[in-house]
């Protein structure tokens, strides 16, 4: 965790695993270097992948409200497709001039089975 300002962007040649078309802006040498961790760990950036309106996709805006950018990332390992969506929340009171970044998660949970034995009681006759 940190406060890494890596913009992303919107292109992703030679990143395609892990960035997808519908980030926001260019990418800076942070979002740079950020790809790249993110690359040798064979991880998604979430907010990256899914399609939503520009203003669902900035995570701070400038006070003159003319500079936006996606600068706060949800990652997740690649072979691990739980990820539904991620977006921001703008009306969330989180003190910050960051907007909250939420992902909506479907963890694939591995079915335990248990092998139940059952009891087998056998009614011997009486003798005669």
């Amino acid at each position: 965790m940190g406060d890494l300002n890596a913009k992303v962007g919107i292109d992703n040649t030679a990143y395609e695993d892990i960035i997808g078309r519908h980030g926001l802006g260019e990418r800076n040498e942070n979002g740079e270097r950020f790809a790249n961790l993110y690359a040798f760990n064979k991880s998604v950036i979430g907010g990256t992948t899914f399609l939503h309106k520009r203003i669902h996709k900035a995570t701070w805006i400038s006070p003159d409200h003319i500079t936006e950018n996606q600068i706060d990332h949800i990652v997740i390992n690649k072979s691990r497709r739980i990820m539904e969506d991620v977006r921001t929340r703008r009306g969330a009171d989180i003190a910050s001039d960051h907007h909250l970044v939420v992902a909506k998660m479907k963890p694939k949970l591995k079915k335990n089975w248990t092998i139940s034995t059952t009891k087998v009681q056998y009614s011997l006759p009486s003798r005669y």
